[in-house]
């Protein structure tokens, strides 16, 4: 991703490529704490990093990928859906009322800019995603870092040993709505609507009725995208973005029944979710067309052809 960023200087390719390291770190402390022992510090880290910083700048990188279409209401929704599931939460940790009203506040002002400045000047609506991002990480990241934390630091599931998020008092449980959430739904969505732009489409609904012509068009085109795979006449986005799609899911659903104590499914579903996200480069045309160290080191594209 930072070589694609290198060579074509699109937004969206460092903001996942940022994303990905994150993603690298958080699965390095759930590793380093299951092989060697888990520490405050390290603890500390894998929430920071796993619930607040993953999903959502990986979404950012889909907001900035799809900056010119209508996308941005659909972001700026989820962000205001994600505030209000913290307002939710805050039901069941006693003495997050207020965090979680802060939270909501925020949320719903940033997902208003968001969507204002899709209606307004679509571009700028990813500029604004990310200074909320950017303001939500660095306010999660404070809170993280000096709440207390039960005894002894950390918190692990007594049978499967997984990290849970236990050990932390309830106004941080409350503040990963509008990051966690949002941001894995804007990636999952996000990467269906790119299979939609780019698959032989069949419209049921009227473009005017916005995401429910999507969806409902989506489902509606699957067949016709089925026939042109096999025959060979399919755009290879297509694919791509739906295994990314489902791989986004499948460790946001294992991620977030930690929360409801099933932890069994926790380690399976990062690794799933994570070799359908690699697959999906892999299968897009675009990936792995110059292997470069500086230098190309070699080409997929024809002899003589040009490359963007």
């Amino acid at each position: 991703m930072l070589d694609q960023w290198w060579q074509r200087r699109h937004a969206f390719q460092l903001v996942w490529a940022i994303g990905l390291v994150w993603y690298g770190v958080s699965a390095g402390t759930e590793f380093w704490g299951s092989a060697f022992g888990w520490s405050e510090p390290l603890y500390r880290t894998w929430y920071l990093i796993g619930a607040l910083y993953v999903p959502p700048y990986l979404g950012l990188g889909t907001i900035y990928l799809l900056s010119k279409s209508r996308f941005g209401y659909f972001a700026g929704v989820t962000v205001i859906i994600g505030g209000g599931l913290s307002l939710l939460f805050s039901k069941v940790y006693p003495g997050s009322t207020m965090t979680a009203m802060v939270v909501f506040a925020l949320a719903f002002v940033g997902g208003i800019a968001i969507v204002v400045a899709t209606a307004v000047r679509r571009p700028l609506a990813a500029h604004i995603a990310a200074a909320v991002l950017i303001a939500g990480s660095l306010l999660g990241a404070y809170v993280v870092l000096t709440a207390p934390l039960a005894a002894p630091g950390w918190a692990v599931d007594p049978h499967t040993h997984v990290p849970i998020g236990s050990a932390f008092p309830g106004f941080v449980r409350v503040i990963t709505p509008p990051d966690n959430i949002a941001g894995a739904l804007i990636l999952v969505f996000g990467a269906l609507y790119s299979a939609y732009v780019y698959m032989p489409k069949r419209r049921v609904l009227p473009a005017k009725l916005a995401i429910f012509a999507v969806i409902v068009n989506f489902f509606a085109s699957l067949p016709g995208a089925v026939a042109a795979l096999f025959a060979g006449r399919l755009n290879s986005r297509v694919p791509a973005t739906i295994l990314i799609a489902a791989g986004a899911f499948i460790p946001g659903l294992t991620s977030g029944l930690n929360r409801f104590g099933v932890t069994w499914s926790f380690f399976l579903g990062e690794f799933a979710g994570l070799l359908l996200i690699f697959i999906g480069f892999l299968v897009s045309e675009e990936v792995f067309r110059n292997v470069r160290l500086g230098t190309t080191l070699w080409s997929r594209s024809p002899a003589g052809g040009s490359r963007d």
